[in-house]
């Protein structure tokens, strides 16, 4: 483990909104740090892995100037360019820490980039998935793939809009339940939109929570992990019973309550899957992890 240190915080404007905070003395690691659909850029969890001893960079990959207002259609290139910042700051061992459709992102940078050395998925998914809010045009219909690649469209699972809430009206919903009726009402779409994970080198860390209400991200944990060992790479899935879809790391702010959508888990089950995370995560993002099949 890396003692903490000082680190330089930099606010950048182009291509995308961001802000690289450089660990003092520079770093040979350095990861690309992704929010999920809040479209933030992830400046405390970027100052954390910097404090770590690793050169982060948090970007706004959606909901900018000249970007998508939602995720829709967005240019995986958006992310390897983030890549290339990197490996221009010095950073020789790249990682892509992602959350949730940041993670779905992260995965697939790896997929594309052979240059990415390490990805950590905090509650992944398998599959591509359609449009999350509308794309450049401002429409959200007909529903589209979330990623481009070369200016083509990854395959994706559509959301099945039969789908109804079971919550009363004004709480918080739980839309895990809309997921995995849509995977069972488009299982035709399945196998082309499966993340194919065993295409990349890097390492892999996959934390999840097995009460997330978001969307099954401990199943959807345990399915990329085989795949990589049926390739005879390794995987490390970490995951607690009690713990939902925004575990937080040592350090970072309490995940703030919705009233929209429920999450899942307990704020202590978050905290503490969080705590056993992250040494994993400073490891696997400067090498330090030895690659293994758990």
């Amino acid at each position: 483990m890396i003692a903490e240190g000082a680190f330089v915080e930099r606010e950048l404007t182009e291509p995308w909104e961001a802000v690289l905070c450089t660990a003092e003395g520079g770093s040979r690691a350095g990861v690309l740090v992704l929010a999920g659909s809040s479209g933030r850029v992830e400046r405390e969890r970027a100052r954390l892995l910097a404090r770590a001893g690793v050169t982060a960079l948090a970007i706004r990959w959606f909901g900018g100037p000249g970007q998508a207002p939602g995720v829709c259609e967005v240019p995986l290139e958006t992310f390897t360019a983030g890549v290339d910042l990197l490996r221009q700051a010095g950073a020789e061992r790249i990682g892509v820490l992602g959350t949730s459709k940041g993670a779905e992102a992260a995965m697939l940078t790896a997929v594309h980039d052979p240059r990415v050395d390490a990805v950590v998925a905090q509650s992944p998914t398998s599959l591509v998935w359609s449009n999350v809010g509308p794309g450049l045009d401002g429409a959200d219909r007909p529903l589209r793939s979330c990623w481009t690649w070369r200016g083509r469209p990854l395959p994706f699972v559509p959301m099945d809009e039969t789908w109804t809430q079971a919550e009363p009206e004004g709480e918080p919903v739980a839309i895990r339940g809309w997921y995995e009726q849509s995977e069972r009402t488009f299982a035709d779409a399945v196998p082309a939109a499966t993340i194919p994970i065993e295409r990349t080198r890097a390492d892999l860390l996959l934390i999840a929570g097995a009460d997330d209400a978001m969307w099954p991200s401990a199943p959807f944990a345990h399915r990329l992990a085989a795949r990589r060992h049926r390739a005879g790479l390794g995987a490390r899935v970490i995951e607690r019973p009690d713990a939902g879809h925004r575990p937080r790391f040592p350090g970072e702010s309490p995940a703030p309550a919705s009233t929209v959508f429920a999450y899942g888990g307990t704020p202590a089950g978050d905290a503490l899957l969080g705590a056993t995370a992250w040494p994993h995560v400073v490891d696997v993002l400067t090498g330090c992890q030895v690659r293994d099949a758990e």
